[in-house]
């Protein structure tokens, strides 16, 4: 993915009547917290703001120019309106290029299963893994291919490749996604059905 880039401005003034109007002149207030822990007010067109926001995740780092000078951060919080879906406000983190971060990054599962084929039936319960490492290094998402999964089969995420100079701090005994056979499902459910059957049997029986 392309650099995404964003141009703000400053503000000095805050407060809701002050953020309509600049909701209504096409900008979003925003704040971006700076690495020293203080916050900067700034506002961005939201035009670009919303073509920008699309297709990022998490641990995407955008670039914010502000006032002349570039800030590396992570979109951290967007506010949207519950009805329009349009965004009202943006919280951004600030990070140093030089300084090792922990990130979640979320994993994007691509393929259909040779498994589910065979009458399995597929699981992804995991949808992100945390990491550290340096922002440069720090990927968007981590693809899984589970087209070779078959029945009784499972990837962890010990099975991950993760690029040079990315440490995982996840569990690797978690469970990414796993083909289980429905057969066997199938017949655990009905072993259990005659029991309860049995069971409202004796109920009603004592009730009479």
């Amino acid at each position: 993915m392309s650099e995404v880039v964003f141009e703000a401005k400053t503000r000095t003034g805050r407060g809701s009547a002050i953020a309509r109007g600049l909701r209504r002149q096409g900008r979003i207030p925003a704040v971006m917290y700076g690495r020293s822990g203080q916050p900067v007010a700034i506002d961005l067109d939201a035009a670009e703001l919303a073509g920008g926001l699309k297709g990022i995740s998490e641990s995407t780092i955008v670039k914010i120019h502000i006032d002349g000078k570039n800030h590396d951060a992570f979109v951290k919080d967007t506010q949207r309106n519950i009805v329009s879906g349009g965004i009202l406000h943006v919280d951004f983190y600030e990070v140093d290029s030089a300084q090792i971060l922990r990130a979640r990054v979320p994993l994007h599962v691509t393929g259909n299963p040779v498994g589910v084929r065979n009458g399995g039936i597929f699981e992804s319960p995991l949808h992100d893994i945390e990491v550290e490492c340096l922002p440069k290094d720090l990927p968007e998402r981590i693809h899984v291919d589970v087209s070779t999964l078959d029945v009784n089969q499972s990837i962890h995420v010990r099975d991950l490749a993760l690029g040079e100079g990315v440490r995982l701090i996840s569990g690797g005994d978690q469970v990414i996604a796993l083909v289980k056979f429905a057969r066997a499902e199938e017949a655990a459910a009905t072993e259990e059905t005659p029991a309860a059957e049995g069971a409202d049997a004796k109920k009603a029986e004592a009730k009479s």
